[in-house]
């Protein structure tokens, strides 16, 4: 019986989360305190560039482990979405024209055949810019920690931001360097890029002219600097006057970088420069609700993505203005394309309830920290309120499910979207009252 190319993506996840789990579970790969359940967590976490961690990856694991779980970074962000858009015909999968239109669509191509250059863009931009970070990281790492280590740890890092895993070598994340230029300018410019996806650098690299650029291009620029805006001045405002966070650094420097670095890395990020379970409770709600949104489609972020949520406040401002069809930059969306988020977010919305539903009911945790997690979780981000590692197997079991459906869960639920069938019925209309 052949499986549906959505059961596909999922198995080969699944087949990828297993096997970085039996190299973490070696002897090799840690210093005798990753057993299999941490393995599991840490490989899922990788696979799905999150960044949440059970164990101190610089502490815990070797050499070796780490750079298993470079490796799976690398693959879930890039690897996999390479993997999502042509490795199942290049293995003879059968994928019906519907699924081929969604994936045209989704990829912002004209055609079929496109998909060959897509591929070249993702892994040209990808190394590229993995490359110009590790570089750059370099002249942070290497002063302090010498030529092997200081290499190792600016391409761990670099691999680390670009894919938007949040993986750092430090228990503290990169708290180390909250006040420093080259570390907060290059980290972020890493994951932004990462974040906008491999179709908006490559339109941009290309076009290099507003007018020029595709309608998708235009609203996850316009979008991913309106929420930077929200998020940085968001975050200032609210903990400038915080001693756990903001007043407690030093100089009125050291609070802007932190204020930048925590204002962008909730865009599935998952570094931190600051205590992020020191922050205020409109601080935390602010972060939550940009974990949601995430980055970009066709990029290494999570999320429901920025594009979905412009689409959801179109809709709304149509709604209230009584127009039949949604326009932005001198072009309309369908219909479909609402109805295709409000399906992403009505599942999206029920699976984060479940998730923390059950995890109030198995954990002695504040709620807080519980939707904190939840949130980090789904949007794969990797930030955390210290939750992580005070989950119990049940609670742990519940993030690497949220971990694995945050990944898997918008792209699959694409293919089962695309396909469209006509009714053999049809009734006659009526009305409900709303509201």
């Amino acid at each position: 019986m052949s499986l549906s190319p959505p059961a596909v993506l999922a198995v080969l996840y699944f087949l990828t989360v297993a096997f970085g789990a039996f190299l973490l579970w070696l002897p090799i790969s840690h210093y005798d305190a990753v057993g299999v359940g941490e393995a599991i967590f840490t490989a899922t976490s990788a696979v799905t560039v999150t960044g949440l961690v059970v164990v101190d990856t610089g502490a815990e694991f070797s050499l070796f482990g780490q750079i298993v779980i470079a490796c799976l970074m690398q693959f879930g962000g890039l690897g996999l979405m390479v993997f999502a858009v042509v490795i199942l015909s290049a293995f003879g999968i059968p994928i019906g024209m519907p699924h081929k239109v969604m994936l045209r669509e989704d990829l912002n191509q004209a055609t079929i055949s496109n998909l060959g250059r897509l591929v070249r863009i993702i892994v040209t931009v990808s190394l590229g810019c993995e490359a110009v970070g590790a570089v750059l990281l370099a002249f942070v790492f290497v002063p302090e920690l010498g030529w092997g280590m200081g290499l190792w740890h600016a391409i761990f890092h670099s691999i680390s931001a670009f894919n938007n895993a949040g993986f750092a070598l430090y228990p503290d994340s990169l708290s180390g360097w909250v006040g420093n230029p080259l570390m907060n300018i290059t980290v972020t410019t890493m994951f932004i890029l990462g974040g906008l996806g491999f179709i908006v650098v490559g339109d941009i690299y290309q076009h290099r002219k507003w007018r020029k650029l595709s309608l998708h291009s235009k609203l996850m620029i316009a979008g991913t600097l309106w929420l930077i805006v929200i998020g940085v001045v968001g975050f200032a405002v609210l903990e400038w006057r915080n001693p756990g966070t903001l007043a407690g650094l030093e100089t009125t420097g050291d609070k802007l970088w932190a204020s930048w670095f925590q204002g962008v890395t909730p865009r599935t990020a998952g570094f931190n420069t600051i205590d992020t379970a020191a922050m205020e409770d409109s601080t935390t709600l602010l972060t939550i609700m940009l974990m949601i949104v995430g980055g970009g489609s066709t990029s290494t972020a999570g999320g429901i993505k920025v594009t979905s949520l412009i689409v959801m406040l179109l809709a709304t401002v149509a709604f209230f203005k009584r127009r039949p069809a949604l326009h932005v930059f001198g072009r309309s969306l369908p219909l479909d394309q609402v109805l295709k988020v409000m399906a992403l977010a009505t599942i999206s919305g029920l699976l984060m309830f479940a998730s923390l539903f059950a995890l109030t009911a198995t954990q002695d945790i504040a709620f807080r920290d519980l939707a904190f997690e939840v949130a980090s979780a789904f949007g794969t981000v990797g930030l955390t309120h210290g939750a992580t590692a005070e989950l119990n197997w049940a609670g742990r079991a519940v993030i690497i499910a949220v971990m694995f459906l945050g990944r898997v869960g918008p792209l699959t639920l694409g293919f089962f979207l695309a396909a469209k069938s006509r009714p053999r019925v049809r009734y006659p209309s009526d009305k409900v009252f709303l509201g």
